[in-house]
């Protein structure tokens, strides 16, 4: 008998027989849509990846209920952060308005009028008969200390704008080299000397050629920037508003869809959310109108009819100098007396009742400086009037009538002392622009007070109600 053997096969039963089978995949050959993306081709494809989850999301209605929610919220949130941002920006330019930029345009104002004020009175004290009189002398060093003191104020603030440092240097170089010429001529008129008239001139020169038109030059320099910030101020922010009504508009749409899913007229959260979006822009419109009211308020009847004064007040005191100066050069002064008439003409106009004074006194018409400037316009007709007096004199030959009618401060109807009150009430009158101006803007201050945090907390509370009341709804469908 003939056996086979055969071989054990597999515990559990026959092993099955060999034959072709499947074969794992070779490399390289693995299928496209099971292959994981990493690296940076991964990081890129996230943008695409999370797109792609949304628009699968937003095929069911709590998917699309998400979206929305995280939509409304992200648009309240940055609205909130836009608006805050926005107003507190407006409140900080109001406020450095007030602390220096003001202060800044003021300090360039003193500087120009107080060099002006040196240049007349050094001029009235030179040809003050005798002794010089120790008032005019007084007041000469406090211009010079006070135009001093006020230049390096506005040098604190002229690093970054290359003109105005430019400025500063001019002054800072000529202003020595005037006082010492004005020290030169006072030494040589005590001693009897011709050649203190010379020296008196050339100072005066100095002063008119290089000084004056450099302080000139840094007054308009940080009035114009002055002007700038109040303009700042004043704009509108219109990207704010686009957004609060964009956002609006998006809690509009969304209750009005959650109407019609759900057959609910109101949703609380979502009426929370625009309540206090509502809130906001309401808020905000008041606050900005009345502070934009007040900035222009303080800049037309405040800034702007300070600076209309300064340069009243510059023209008189130049036109003071011409006066005296005309009297120093001893019948060589036709050029003096023609630049005293141009500035006379700046003053009061051809007519006698326009040019600066006029428009000054249209500005403060009704309140402000107004008793100031009425009072000004009259010192001036009666300078003007004495001037002619001081000319008629001095052409006549009679020098000494001349000069005392033009220095002496104790005649009634002098020159110097219808000079003198007018000069004391446009100083009155700047004074009271300045008030002006600073009252109002503080009062554009106030009214933003609070506003900026008031409506974070608002766009929190706005983002809080869409999420609630958003998520009412989601819970339905769990």
């Amino acid at each position: 008998m003939t056996s086979t053997a055969t071989r054990p096969g597999a515990p559990g039963g026959p092993r099955p027989p060999a034959g072709p089978g499947p074969q794992p995949p070779a490399a390289g050959n693995e299928p496209q849509g099971g292959r994981e993306r990493t690296g940076i081709a991964g990081l890129l494809d996230l943008p695409a990846t999370a797109v792609r989850g949304i628009i699968r999301s937003s095929a069911t209605t709590p998917g699309r209920l998400s979206v929305i929610a995280v939509g409304l919220v992200l648009l309240i949130l940055v609205t909130g952060v836009v608006a805050t941002v926005s107003v507190q920006g407006k409140k900080n330019t109001i406020n450095d308005l007030i602390d220096q930029r003001e202060p800044l345009a003021a300090a360039a104002q003193q500087v120009y009028r107080s060099l002006s004020d040196a240049d007349a009175t050094s001029a009235s004290a030179f040809l003050s008969t005798g002794t010089e009189p120790p008032a005019l002398r007084q007041r000469y060093e406090q211009d010079v200390a006070e135009a001093g003191a006020a230049l390096a104020k506005s040098a604190s603030d002229s690093a970054g704008v290359a003109n105005a440092a430019a400025q500063v240097n001019i002054l800072s170089q000529q202003v020595p080299v005037y006082t010492g010429l004005v020290e030169t001529a006072r030494a040589n008129n005590r001693q009897g000397f011709p050649a203190g008239a010379s020296y008196l001139r050339e100072a005066s020169e100095l002063m008119r050629v290089k000084i004056l038109p450099a302080a000139q030059d840094l007054y308009r320099i940080d009035t114009d920037r002055l002007s700038a910030e109040q303009d700042e101020a004043n704009g509108f922010p219109w990207w704010t508003l686009l957004l609060v009504l964009l956002s609006l508009a998006a809690l509009v749409v969304t209750q009005v869809y959650l109407t019609r899913k759900t057959n609910r007229v109101l949703n609380v959260g979502l009426v929370v959310a625009t309540g206090a979006v509502v809130l906001g822009l309401l808020w905000s419109s008041v606050g900005l109108i009345v502070q934009s009211v007040l900035v222009d308020s303080g800049q037309s009847s405040g800034s702007h009819q300070v600076d209309v004064l300064v340069r009243t007040r510059i023209a008189a005191l130049q036109a003071r100098a011409d006066e005296t100066l005309t009297l120093v050069a001893r019948g060589d002064g036709a050029t003096y007396e023609q630049d005293f008439q141009g500035l006379a003409a700046q003053l009061v106009g051809k007519d006698g009742k326009s040019g600066l004074l006029g428009e000054a006194q249209g500005l403060a018409a009704g309140g402000g400086p107004s008793q100031q400037v009425d009072a000004a316009i009259r010192d001036a007709d009666a300078w003007l009037t004495a001037h002619t007096q001081v000319r008629l004199l001095d052409d006549g030959g009679e020098y000494q009538a001349a000069v005392d009618n033009a220095v002496d401060a104790t005649k009634p109807d002098g020159a110097a002392g219808a000079f003198g009150r007018l000069d004391g009430n446009l100083v009155s009158a700047i004074t009271v622009g300045r008030q002006g101006f600073l009252d109002e803007t503080r009062g554009a201050d106030r009214a933003l007070t609070a506003l900026a945090p008031g409506l974070a907390v608002l766009a929190v509370v706005a983002a809080a109600g869409a999420t609630i009341g958003i998520r009412e709804r989601l819970r339905e469908y769990r």
